[in-house]
């Protein structure tokens, strides 16, 4: 029999997530699995990782034990950041665990464990987002190092200027720590923005 595991979040205590919950049950029970535990927390999904228990939980039970799927009402559930939910997909997927989300009657493998085409399509698309909205930050400092230099200001490095380690290491913060967890130097390039060959660099430190 198949075994799955629930993950329900709503993002004030206000909320309830009860409907959630009994929406992926009726659907469990309908497919005939068997729900082995569920995950339940009132926690804004613009929050990290690190800063969601209820998350963590569910990733330390499914990666230590015996479980098929997770089930989630929509991927905003998962997360609201697209670099934590494609992180979060990537180390279920490298458990061999399907992500099933009920909104969308989409999972992210195939029956035969391997990585849904549409689930990836899907995912690359909220990766796009990232990167749109990185790009606009780029666009707005893009626009204000023009107004410096029209007023007369001096944008760039200082001839023979060399970043320390340390400093590699506070820029690229956020790179280092995807590329840690064990994603691809193309998927963390297409969340973050940064060229392959400056993850290159990076990833060493």
């Amino acid at each position: 029999m198949t075994k799955v595991v629930i993950y329900a979040r709503v993002s004030t205590l206000k909320q309830e997530y009860e409907r959630q919950l009994s929406e992926l049950r009726n659907y469990a029970h309908n497919m005939g699995y068997e729900v082995v535990q569920e995950f339940s927390e009132k926690v804004s999904g613009a929050k990290l990782i690190s800063e969601r228990q209820g998350l963590k939980e569910l990733l330390n039970f499914v990666v230590s034990s015996n479980v098929d799927k997770v089930l989630i009402y929509e991927c905003s559930r998962l997360s609201r950041r697209a670099v934590d939910f494609l992180s979060v997909i990537e180390t279920l997927t490298a458990h061999k665990v399907s992500v099933y989300i009920h909104q969308n009657g989409l999972e992210t493998l195939l029956a035969n464990k391997k990585p849904n085409p549409i689930a990836q399509l899907v995912l690359g698309i909220l990766a796009q987002f990232n990167s749109m909205e990185r790009s606009l930050i780029r666009a707005r400092m893009e626009s204000g190092y023009n107004h410096y230099r029209i007023n007369g200001g001096v944008v760039g490095r200082k001839f023979g200027y060399r970043k320390t380690v340390e400093q590699m290491r506070e820029q690229y913060k956020e790179e280092i720590r995807l590329l840690k967890k064990g994603l691809s130097l193309r998927n963390v390039a297409a969340i973050t923005g940064t060229s392959i060959n400056t993850l290159r660099k990076v990833r060493v430190l």
